[in-house]
């Protein structure tokens, strides 16, 4: 009993001290704000916060993938400071508010969680995925009709990351295909249109037939389970070391990028997968 109620006390202690630099942040951007406060800070507008948070997304994620324990904290920071900020900005323009905010969030999250806080069964993480598509399909009903099922996906997002919000919104629907044969069988169409439309030289059908060729990648992403973004973002790193490698290489050689053969730089890359790189 007294173990518990000393747990109670610290839980209770830290969400004071979480609490209170919160409200200094809070104060301190209404300060930048003010009518005394920083010239760049009263010149913003929401839609410059807003690809200011998509920035410091990418770089939670940088730090995330990298597990840089030190930059995780600072990157969330900078996060989280945007995000006040357009809170901020809310509250000045009488649209929105923090406290709205949070108890919007609060609510969906209770709703999308009804095997948590009601009655619904899902013991396993796939359960709960479909759950939650299910949930999101009649709250979309409910705010639009059907043309527009799949329009509160942000055009904003980087395109392989909406294009597979998408499919998976639109599968929910049935409209999907049924095996990751389908998906492969697809892409050999596409691969084969594609081969077509090089060779007609037309770059309008060209850049069409690509798109349908990644937009059909991005589906068998979906299907084998792995978020293309990520996939994408981690084979553009490993590409980046690979090719430091070779860079670095060269250098040691007495030769520059310029200077080099492609057989040269295609050895030390075939090196680079001996090495682990």
């Amino acid at each position: 009993m007294i173990d518990e109620a000393r747990r109670i006390i610290c839980i209770m202690t830290e969400d004071n001290k979480v609490y209170q630099e919160l409200s200094d942040l809070r104060l301190l951007i209404k300060k930048l704000r003010a009518p005394d406060g920083c010239p760049w800070d009263r010149k913003q507008k929401p839609a410059d916060i807003g690809k200011y948070i998509m920035e410091e997304a990418y770089e939670v994620i940088e730090s995330l993938e990298a597990g840089d324990l030190q930059a995780i904290p600072e990157e969330l920071g900078d996060l989280l400071f945007q995000i006040l900020f357009l809170a901020e900005m809310g509250e000045e323009a009488g649209t929105y508010s923090l406290n709205q905010i949070i108890a919007g969030v609060r609510e969906k999250m209770i709703r999308r969680h009804p095997h948590i806080f009601g009655n619904v069964q899902a013991a396993t993480v796939e359960e709960v995925k479909v759950n939650w598509q299910e949930i999101k399909k009649t709250e979309r009903s409910a705010k639009r009709d059907q043309e527009g099922l799949l329009s509160g996906i942000p055009r904003s997002l980087p395109a392989l990351q909406r294009a597979q919000k998408i499919t998976a919104a639109a599968a929910v629907y049935g409209f999907d295909w049924q095996t990751t044969s389908e998906v492969l069988e697809k892409i050999s169409e596409e691969l084969t249109e594609f081969r077509k439309a090089i060779n007609s030289k037309d770059q309008d059908n060209i850049e069409e037939e690509l798109g349908d060729l990644l937009f059909t990648m991005v589906n068998l992403s979906r299907f084998v389970k792995v978020d293309s973004e990520t996939a994408l973002s981690r084979a553009t790193n490993k590409f980046l070391q690979r090719f430091a490698y070779i860079t670095d290489q060269l250098a040691q050689g007495g030769k520059t990028l310029e200077q080099a053969t492609f057989a040269e730089m295609e050895a030390l890359w075939e090196e680079t997968k001996s090495k682990g790189i």
